[in-house]
């Protein structure tokens, strides 16, 4: 079964008078959210139509610079991201540079395993594919690193005097902080956990239901979205390990003290 449906202009327009159904009971209950949907879906149509014409002209050109720039710049996109989350936030260039790393790194390892092991393109770099996955995984990471951070910051602001408290008795720092990152790392991992344990039961993810929607078998659509599933988990718990056990780095000293001076508040 390779048929698809095609789609013209007209039917996503008529799929958008819910969303305009949604505007008009906000000013019948002056919720406000008017102007906040409206803005947010011409963002949408605008980013959609941008990213496919950008991914078009990707495609045609496959070419692994073209595809690494852009990579990059989704990887720099999503570490602001991270940082602009964060209510309580490492000062200077370490309160994006921390997310963004972690975040490439991890989606970096796990994506091109995920190329160079199963899915197997020719050139394993192929944009068509490739792009497609990082961004997948990319913004999956983000969620768990920006919780996770977000909840190690905060947690360790407010338990100072506890955790100062455990030094003056004698343990270690890594110890004095170990509460809060578990605290954090759980945080982190939620998102993902919450995600496996729901799809298929639940919902029925995007990408699967896109597959099925265009024609492909669902039991290989089944195949392709537990592959998806494993590389973003994957990737989402390096990535939360990494950030977290990197902003503890920066957090602490090797004289075991905490250096919360290096936290700044959102404004």
């Amino acid at each position: 079964m390779n048929s698809y449906i095609a789609l013209d202009y007209t039917d996503v327009l008529l799929a958008s008078v819910f969303l305009f159904l949604n505007g008009a009971l906000s000013i019948v209950l002056r919720l406000g959210l008017e102007r906040q949907l409206a803005i947010a879906a011409v963002r949408m149509v605008v980013q959609l139509f941008m990213v496919g014409l950008l991914l078009k002209f990707l495609f045609e050109a496959a070419s692994p610079w073209l595809t690494l720039g852009v990579a990059l710049a989704m990887a720099g996109f999503a570490g602001r991201e991270i940082w602009a989350r964060q209510e309580r936030r490492l000062a200077g260039f370490w309160g994006f540079g921390i997310g963004a790393v972690t975040m490439l790194v991890a989606g970096a390892i796990v994506t091109v395993y995920g190329l160079v092991l199963q899915i197997q393109p020719d050139p394993w770099w192929s944009p068509r594919f490739a792009l497609p996955l990082f961004g997948m995984v990319l913004g999956n990471t983000m969620t768990g690193v920006s919780l996770g951070l977000d909840t190690l910051h905060t947690t360790i602001s407010r338990e100072r005097r506890a955790i100062e408290a455990q030094l003056l008795l004698g343990r270690t720092i890594r110890e004095a902080v170990a509460p809060a990152m578990r605290v954090a790392l759980r945080s982190g991992f939620t998102p993902i956990v919450n995600a496996m344990a729901a799809i298929g039961v639940v919902s029925l993810p995007g990408m699967m239901t896109g597959q099925i929607l265009s024609g492909l078998d669902p039991s290989e659509a089944v195949k392709y979205q537990l592959l998806i599933m494993f590389l973003i988990g994957g990737a989402t718990g390096l990535g939360v390990l990494g950030a977290v056990f990197a902003s503890l780095w920066r957090l602490t000293d090797e004289r075991h003290r905490l250096r919360l001076e290096r936290l700044v508040t959102a404004p």
